[in-house]
């Protein structure tokens, strides 16, 4: 019912605790290894997401000898609840370690993709909110894998993919658990869907919450890899006498959610930091009920890594209204400047900005100024006067959408969006949500998403891929609980399924499935089991909601059609302030493309020094665009890249199922190979048996694709 909510469920795994010698196969694995700088030991690169590997076996010149190596079939992709895989895998001694569409773990064979063991934690078989990577920690034959799924943080042992019973309770702690607040009522509580930092003994972690009212708090926690037990917790809702407590309204702390730390975390070691970036407050699109700047929602907060003290902060939105999240772990750089180099930190924004600091004081390297913002809000909001802008690097996507805008994709194309807009608001970046729909661009998954930038020390390049796709912001207002059990019911479609299902009960022609003629594809008793119980990425109510609500809903959804929903919550709305998302709906043409001109997905190049553009380009294409016989016109995409010393960019992302090698000085295709599902993930390269390889989990199950669950490897071909 919502591709934005988890499952909260409990248990341990199939195989039983216990302490097991690793297999021979795994040893025989582990002789292959390389050095640690030669593998892939951490999530996305290193501590300071570089997302940079030293390998240069393939390069340049060589990169078109690139051959499928070995491939893995993790099974399990769902193509009812279009599963997806986004894991970034770890290489550790010769061991690859990855996870399948059912957060199932494994352990291959690095240099044949040979399966070592595998691990199934206890969640929904059909699928969770996936996972984007795990922790590899080792202290002399100590060596574990801290592994989160649904609202557990497992440690496994990395031999033997068995649970280390010291930890926690028997191998495993509850995400919802620490936080000062019961979240048993919430539809997600906590999830670990971005792996966390390691500093010292320390696992430094956020987490993925609910994005509507009722959410859990999104406070930051480091927890010790050895017993689980938590060390310190940082109040990203600030409690009475700290710092921030005056930006919310009183008692906001006991009720209020969100503002946390979804995207991951960089950490330097160095300087003991930890760089922490968070995501908007709930509910996303209203903010009537918070009133004020909300920190330390939207900010990169600078804590001290062996304590969570605050030793600076930026707020990169003040009074999130448009699900502004920081979207992906900041890059720590260094930065030449006037022939002085600078330790700074970059983080890329949905928006399309780029802030960068000083990593010890929070100085901006460039001018950040406040932009004045006059744009009413819904009845009850008070939008922030004002919004932080960087005056360098410039936006890597456009920031306003207006008939300029439009899609030139086809006079017909045209004429339609510009039918659409009639009745719609649109402009400004920072234009809030509406009754009539306000367009939005770049959309809400920005701009920079999850899978972040790579850094090039050798070039000083940071490199994006983003989007450029306008979504409709369009709000309902919700009645009151009176009015016949008709409205009543409507209105818990609106609260409940509608921010995803949408207004017209049609999905988002991707992850979210339409409800049009359920009735033709599940029984009436399927129906109501699967929203009791939830599936896939879809949340259970069965703990939200007595029998006979969820009996309601389940037989308003099996009879319903799109044009009883507005009926119904317009007649018991009247004088309500209360205020429910319509639905993540993107503003399409009839042939389901972006109704902005393209390029709708890009990869950029930037100088972060000289704080500019090096180059940009168009990134992949839709599937309607290369049958028509198009292409260069760019796609959404999803996944970060790998960049190298061999002079390249690896990349996938996009929809139309191919991993590319660019030549990093120009954006250049050197190489390209298609996959058996959309690579909605980031790559790896590493060294095993002295050969280079690059794998991508191809888990599809965005944008519409075919889910997938596969993990491909290339190399060079071996010589003997």
């Amino acid at each position: 019912m919502s591709r934005r909510w988890g499952i909260a469920l409990a248990g341990l795994l199939a195989c039983g605790p216990g302490e097991h010698a690793p297999s021979p196969a795994f040893e025989r694995a582990r002789t292959q290894g390389s050095a640690a700088e030669r593998e892939w030991r951490t999530y996305l690169g290193d501590r300071g997401v570089s997302h940079h590997s030293p390998l240069d076996q393939i390069n340049r010149d060589t990169v078109t000898g690139l051959e499928l190596a070995w491939s893995y079939d993790a099974g399990e992709a769902s193509e009812y609840d279009v599963s997806q895989i986004q894991f970034n895998p770890l290489v550790v001694k010769g061991v690859l370690y990855g996870a399948s569409p059912s957060l199932r773990l494994f352990a291959l064979d690095a240099a044949t993709g040979k399966e070592l063991w595998s691990f199934r934690p206890d969640v929904d078989p059909n699928g969770w909110n996936p996972s984007r990577g795990v922790v590899y920690w080792e202290d002399g034959d100590d060596e574990r894998l801290l592994f989160g799924a649904g609202p557990h943080l497992h440690a496994i042992d990395a031999r033997t993919g068995v649970p280390v019973s010291g930890f926690g309770n028997g191998g495993r702690i509850d995400l919802r658990e620490g936080l000062g607040r019961d979240v048993s009522g919430d539809l997600m509580g906590v999830v670990a869907t971005t792996p966390g930092t390691l500093f010292e003994d320390l696992l430094i972690l956020g987490g993925r919450v609910n994005e509507i009212e009722g959410a859990a708090p999104g406070h930051v926690r480091a927890f010790d890899v050895r017993t689980g037990e938590m060390r310190w917790i940082f109040h990203t809702i600030p409690q009475p006498g700290e710092p921030g407590h005056e930006t919310w309204p009183e008692e906001a702390w006991k009720t209020a959610g969100g503002a946390n730390a979804w995207a991951g975390i960089s950490v330097d070691h160095e300087r003991g930091l930890a760089f922490v970036p968070t995501g908007s407050a709930t509910p996303d699109l209203y903010g009537g009920a918070r009133a004020g700047n909300n920190l330390f929602a939207n900010t990169l907060l600078a804590l001290d890594a062996r304590t969570g003290e605050r030793r600076w902060h930026f707020q990169a939105v003040h009074h999130d209204i448009w699900d502004r999240d920081l979207p992906s772990p900041p890059n720590l750089v260094t930065l030449e400047r006037n022939g002085v180099s600078i330790p700074a930190v970059a983080q890329l924004t949905k928006t399309g900005d780029t802030f960068l600091f000083h990593r010890e004081t929070g100085e901006p390297i460039f001018p950040v100024r406040e932009v004045p913002v006059q744009v009413p809000g819904l009845p009850g909001e008070v939008p922030a006067p004002s919004q932080p802008q960087p005056t360098r690097p410039p936006p890597f996507v456009r920031q306003q959408f207006s008939l300029d805008t439009v899609t030139d994709y086809s006079p017909e194309a045209r004429a339609q969006v510009i039918s659409r807009l009639e009745n719609m608001r649109y402009g400004p970046l920072y234009g809030p949500a509406s009754l009539e729909g306000t367009v939005s661009l770049p959309g809400l998954d920005g701009g920079a998403e999850w899978g972040g930038g790579a850094w090039d020390a050798e070039t000083g390049l940071l490199f994006v891929n983003a989007n450029d796709v306008p979504w409709v912001l369009r709000m309902v207002q919700l009645g009151e609980d009176t009015g016949s059990l008709s409205e009543q019911v409507a209105q818990g479609y609106l609260y409940l399924c509608g921010a995803c299902h949408g207004l017209d009960m049609q999905g988002d022609a991707g992850a979210v499935p339409s409800l049009i003629d359920v009735d033709e594809r599940l029984g009436l008793l399927e129906l109501y089991r699967l929203i009791r119980d939830g599936r896939g990425r879809m949340p259970g109510l069965g703990g939200t909601l007595e029998w006979w609500q969820n009996a309601a809903i389940t037989w308003w959804v099996y009879n319903a059609r799109p044009e009883d929903v507005p009926a119904n919550w317009a007649q018991s709305a009247g004088d309500s302030q209360r205020f429910g998302n319509a639905g993540y709906q993107k503003l399409l043409d009839a042939n389901g493309l972006p109704g902005a001109e393209p390029p709708w997905g890009t990869l950029t190049a930037l100088d972060l020094s000289a704080g500019r553009i090096r180059w940009q380009i168009p990134l992949g294409d839709y599937a309607q665009v290369r049958e028509a016989g198009r292409s260069g016109l760019g796609a959404e995409n999803y996944g970060g890249a790998v960049v190298t010393a061999g002079g390249l960019l690896f990349l996938a992302a996009t929809p139309d199922e191919r991993i590319r090698a660019f030549d990093k000085r120009t954006g250049e295709v050197l190489w390209e190979a298609e996959l058996p599902a959309s690579g909605f993930a980031t790559p790896a390269t590493y060294e095993a048996n002295g050969r280079q390889f690059v794998v991508i989990a191809a888990g599809g199950g965005k944008l519409g694709r075919p889910s997938g669950s596969q993990y491909l490897a290339f190399a060079l071909p071996e010589t003997h």
